[in-house]
């Protein structure tokens, strides 16, 4: 079952899909996935699972239908339609960071290549366990875990040292968010986060979440809309 990683864009409202480069020549980073804009990325095999090795930076749906661009801030925190932006508006963000998602583009179940879904929390737990959490730590919240975090992040790009050894191949980089109060952008260099499609609340989504200076996995819930 193929799972894509949710954008160094998440939310807070955020995000979008983390990811980058691989390393080695195995066998499973030969594999790609191409999105409805034409986008090529790099898959990866964690335990059972396959995941995309760079941040989603589609602009339409997998219909083929378009996702509106937002730039306007105040038209980001009040939308209760599908929507996604670059970081700082800048498409100069899009190589490397890809995109940032709101919540709507998440939950239409369209926003990934064909065959392709953001991966629920469960998901992400599988991935955290493969990677050395205990099962406590996975069902806890907030930090949690030793050394995933780091084992999921890139080996260059992060803040102050941050960096991870990317054992895992994940190559999380740290795409920042905008904020679902105000629509400003923040912490590029120094976190990331990824949309789950999973619901915690009515109004709320679960997500994960990577700090420079944290070796752990951050998992909570925030707002769909500010």
């Amino acid at each position: 079952m193929k799972k894509i990683r949710w954008i160094r864009f998440v939310q807070v409202i955020v995000l979008g899909l983390l990811l980058t480069q691989v390393n080695s020549c195995n066998k499973d980073e030969a594999k790609t996935v191409t999105d409805i804009n034409g986008n090529v990325y790099s898959t990866i095999s964690i335990g059972a699972q396959v995941w995309m090795a760079e941040n989603l930076k589609t602009t339409k749906f997998n219909n083929n239908s378009l996702i509106t661009l937002v730039t306007s801030n105040n038209t980001w925190i009040t939308t209760t339609k599908p929507a996604y932006c670059w970081y700082a508006n800048d498409t100069a963000n899009k190589p490397l960071y890809g995109a940032l998602y709101n919540w709507f583009a998440v939950e239409t179940g369209k926003l990934c290549p064909s065959g392709w879904h953001v991966p629920t929390h469960e998901e992400f737990k599988i991935m955290e366990l493969h990677l050395g959490m205990t099962q406590a730590e996975a069902d806890g919240w907030d930090w949690r875990g030793t050394t995933q975090g780091t084992q999921l992040k890139s080996t260059a790009g992060w803040d102050n040292g941050g960096n991870g050894t990317n054992s895992s191949r994940f190559s999380a980089f740290p795409g920042g968010y905008r904020w679902g109060t105000t629509g400003d952008f923040f912490n590029i260099g120094a976190l990331s986060y990824w949309w789950t499609s999973s619901e915690n609340a009515s109004n709320q989504g679960l997500y994960r979440r990577l700090d420079y200076n944290q070796t752990g996995v951050f998992a909570q819930a925030v707002k769909k809309q500010a």
